[in-house]
Order: structure tokens, then sequence, then C-alpha cells
């Protein structure tokens, strides 16, 4: 399925109109128009909206193949409050981080709620590590010693 055609069905089945899923998002009805009848993909931004208003995962939206629609939901939602958190370098960091531990699993030797064990442990000790770091070296921090 590609993806304009999973971004019309999910709003199908929400029981939403393009108008209703444009007022969620901030996306014009134009686009979601051409988002879900032309072989238009949006900016990041606008996907990361879509997904977060259907509440599916971005994988689902971009991916194809992909036919679980909640599938890596957890991991974009833990992306998008680092991006909230620490912008968008900080986001691409915890996504690179998450995208290379996943290459540990591929042989399937863990089940999957022991990968969540993992997932949710390693999110949790980058989300310290990036507080930490903003406290210690924050300009903010820097001054206040000086004093």
């Amino acid at each position: 399925m590609t993806f304009g055609e999973k971004i019309r069905n999910t709003r199908i089945n929400l029981n939403l109109s393009q108008a209703d899923l444009a007022k969620k998002t901030g996306i014009s009805e134009r686009s979601l128009y051409t988002y879900e009848n032309g072989n238009v993909i949006p900016r990041d931004r606008n996907i990361i909206k879509l997904a977060e208003a259907m509440n599916v995962s971005v994988n689902y939206l971009l991916d194809e193949e992909e036919k679980d629609p909640t599938r890596n939901l957890d991991q974009d939602i833990f992306i998008a409050n680092v991006r909230n958190r620490f912008g968008s370098k900080g986001a691409r960091e915890a996504s690179e981080i998450l995208s290379r531990t996943s290459a540990l699993f591929a042989g399937g030797a863990l089940d999957e709620s022991a990968k969540e064990i993992f997932f949710q442990a390693l999110m949790e000790v980058y989300l310290d590590s990036k507080k930490e770091a903003r406290d210690k070296f924050s300009p903010k921090k820097r001054v206040r010693k000086k004093k």
C-alpha cells in the first residue's frame, strides 16, 4: 500500500474527514488531498504530524510493505519526546541509536518482550545522559559558576 493510500485508509478508519485531519495536524486540506491522491511524500515534520494525529508509526506510513500501523509506535513517541526536549539534533541522535541497536536483534534470538525491555532501558539511559550533559555544559551553568 502506498503512502497516500495509508493516509486515506487510516483517516477513513478513524472517521476523520480531510478537514478534521487538517485541523488536528495544521496541514492544509489541499496538501492532504495531494498526499492522498498523488505520489507526493511530505516533509519529515508533516509525516510526524500525520503519524501522531492518526496514532500510527512513521515506519508504517513510509514503508509500503509494513502492514502493522502500531509497530515501532513506541519508538516514534520516544523520538518525538526527545525532539521536544532536545531539538532536531537530539531526535536524529536518538533515531540513529535505535536503528543501530535494532541491528543487534536481526537474528531474532530475543523474544519481543525482551527486546522491548532493552529498548526502554536504552531510551532511559539516553534521556538521562542528554539531561546530564545539558545541565553540565549549558552556557547558563558556566556563567553562574564564574560569578
